[in-house]
């Protein structure tokens, strides 16, 4: 059986997701921030022979993730709600869950991109710096959004200055950046914080102060604060060098991410 999720749920849809509290951070934060009753938030429930909760889908305005625990998800009753929607959609989530609606017929899925899932509990190697390292606030927002600009790796998003405003305003993320000569550096933020953890997002170094370590200065204190709030970390990526710089600083591979857009 499946049904529209409602605040009466919200006991056993967190006990649902907090085994998986990392994956399942953007649910959680949309939940903990917009409740049930949003008119662009919806969630859905499916329930088994026992009536147990076994799969969740959660709509964000036009952004679908499907979580389950098992591995396995109801395609056909999940589809055909993502098909009433006459938007372009975008759908992401662990990769084993939403993969399998690739050729749904009436679901048009966007460029695809995967990407490692990975987390960290500890700040047992993350180290002290003596570079001074600031939080931004609303005034820094345009700083911020020229210095990701230059970073070719980047996603370009014609939002991104809107959504770093109302993540500030919404405590649900912040930035941290040091300045070298005047000139933004580097910075790290969060994004989908939540009363349990935090998505690590925006990583970047200005191309004229790379290989100095400033990004790694950034993380450093960014992690602890946020560890210090006993709140887990995780993040994504898919460039192996990068990688290998978040597995010094604690995290490991938790699981794949695939998201098309």
């Amino acid at each position: 059986m499946i049904r529209k999720l409602k605040a009466s749920d919200n006991e056993r849809v967190m006990d649902f997701l907090k085994d998986e509290a990392a994956l399942n951070l953007f649910i959680i934060g949309d939940i903990e921030a917009f409740g049930y009753d949003s008119d662009f938030q919806e969630l859905w429930g499916f329930f088994g022979e026992e009536h147990d909760l076994s799969a969740v889908l959660l709509r964000f305005h036009n952004s679908f993730i499907p979580y389950s625990k098992t591995g396995t998800i109801p395609v056909k009753e999940f589809s055909k709600i993502i098909k009433s929607y006459p938007d372009k959609i975008f759908l992401s989530g662990k990769s084993d869950l939403v993969e399998k609606f690739e050729n749904i017929p009436g679901i048009e899925l966007g460029k695809k991109q995967v990407t490692y899932f990975a987390e960290c509990n500890t700040d047992e190697f993350l180290g002290q710096t003596e570079f001074e390292i600031k939080q931004a606030n609303i005034e820094d927002v345009d700083r911020i959004i020229e210095l990701r600009a230059g970073i070719e790796e980047f996603y370009p998003n014609p939002d991104a200055s809107k959504i770093l405003r109302q993540s500030m305003e919404t405590g649900t993320g912040r930035t941290y950046y040091l300045e070298q000569d005047g000139q933004m550096a580097a910075s790290a933020s969060t994004a989908a914080e939540n009363s349990m953890s935090a998505m690590i997002v925006g990583v970047c170094t200005h191309k004229d102060y790379r290989r100095k370590g400033l990004a790694t200065a950034v993380m450093q204190k960014l992690f602890k604060d946020i560890m210090n709030e006993g709140k887990s970390l995780c993040l994504f990526y898919d460039n192996p060098e990068a990688g290998r710089i978040y597995k010094r600083l604690g995290f490991v591979d938790i699981g794949m991410w695939t998201m098309y857009r």
